[in-house]
C-alpha cells in the first residue's frame, strides 16, 4: 500500500485471546505486525496467524534480554519505525492519521503516547492519564537494562523505558487501555507490578542510585517518596481531587483509590525486603 506507515507493530502476548482480536483488527494501515507470543496455552497464535501477523514464540531464560528488547535484538525489522503496542491497547483513526503527517517529517527519533484508560466498563475521561515511550526509529535504543536475573518473574519490561539517542517527541491522539479481563485480572497483575518495583527500588536504595541519570524525574520523585505514610493519600487525592477523577463516578473513585493502594503495597514490600536483607548481614556477620 502506498500510503502505509512505515511501521513496525510489535505485540508482545501470552494468553490473550479476548483482548487480540481487537488489536489486530485496527492495524491494517501498519506495514509489519509481529506478535511477540511467551507460549501461550489459548487461541492466541492462531488468532494472530489469521490477522495475518507474523508471529516469534518467546521463552524467556530468566536473564537479559526480556521479551521487547529480544524482539529488537533478533528480530530483521524492514521499516524505520517500531511501535510496540499491548493488546489491551487499542488505536483509532486519528491516532494513524496524525501518525502519517509527523513520522515523514519529523526530527525526532521516538514519541510519547498517552493511552486513554478504560476502568471496569468505564472510560475514564479525567485524573492521570498513563504515558509510554513506545514509538521510535529503528536502531535508535533499546529499554534499560536492570540486573534483575535473580528476583524477577516478569518476562516483559514493564516499568522500564527505552533509551534513545536523539530527541522525543508527542503523540497528541490518544491510544484507548481497555483490558476486558475485569478487576481481579487487575489485582493480579498489579501485585506482580509492586513485587517488581520493590524489588527494584531496594535494589537502588542499596546502591544510592535514586539519582542516577538512569531514572527519569517521575520515577526519582516516586522512588524517593515510597514508604512515606503520605503517599498513597496524596496521590488519590491529587488523581481523585485534583485532576477531577471525582467526575468518573465510582469507577473513578475505585481507580484513584486502586492505585494509591498499589504504591502502598510498594512500600510495604520495600520495607520487608530491607528487613530481610538486614536479617541475612547479621546473621552473616554474627557467624
Amino acid at each position: 500500500m502506498a500510503d502505509e506507515l512505515d511501521v513496525t507493530v510489535v505485540v508482545p502476548v501470552r494468553n490473550e485471546e479476548k483482548n487480540l482480536p481487537e488489536c489486530l483488527r485496527r492495524l491494517k494501515d501498519f506495514k509489519h505486525i509481529l506478535v511477540v507470543d511467551s507460549n501461550s496455552q489459548d487461541a492466541t497464535r492462531s488468532i494472530a496467524e489469521e490477522h495475518g501477523a507474523t508471529v516469534l514464540n518467546f521463552a524467556w531464560d530468566g536473564r537479559f534480554p526480556k521479551k521487547r528488547n529480544w524482539a529488537l535484538r533478533n528480530h530483521r525489522f524492514e521499516s524505520s519505525w517500531v511501535f510496540f503496542l499491548d493488546a489491551d491497547e487499542y488505536i483509532d483513526q486519528s491516532f494513524v492519521d496524525e501518525l502519517k503527517r509527523v513520522l515523514p517529517s519529523t526530527p525526532h527519533v521516538g514519541f510519547w503516547i498517552t493511552y486513554q484508560n478504560w476502568f471496569l466498563g468505564r472510560r475514564l475521561d479525567h485524573g492521570e492519564a498513563n504515558r509510554k515511550l513506545a514509538l521510535f526509529k529503528v536502531g535508535a535504543g533499546e529499554y534499560e537494562k536492570i540486573d534483575e536475573d535473580i528476583w524477577s518473574h516478569l518476562d516483559m519490561e514493564v516499568h522500564e523505558h527505552p533509551v534513545l539517542n536523539g530527541t522525543t517527541g508527542d503523540i497528541n491522539a490518544r491510544v484507548d487501555h481497555h483490558d476486558y479481563r475485569g478487576y481481579d485480572h487487575w489485582l493480579k497483575k498489579h501485585n506482580d507490578y509492586s513485587s517488581w518495583e520493590a524489588h527494584r527500588l531496594q535494589r537502588l536504595r542499596a546502591e544510592g542510585a535514586l539519582d542516577s541519570d538512569r531514572l527519569t524525574d517521575r520515577q526519582k520523585t516516586k522512588y524517593k517518596n515510597i514508604g512515606k505514610w503520605w503517599l498513597p493519600a496524596a496521590y488519590f487525592l491529587a488523581t481523585y481531587v485534583g485532576k477531577s477523577g471525582y467526575k468518573d463516578g465510582y469507577e473513578g473513585f475505585v481507580f484513584a483509590m486502586s492505585k494509591g493502594i498499589y504504591f502502598w503495597q510498594v512500600g510495604v514490600k520495600t520495607a520487608e525486603l530491607e528487613m530481610q536483607n538486614h536479617s541475612k548481614n547479621h546473621e552473616h556477620l554474627e557467624r
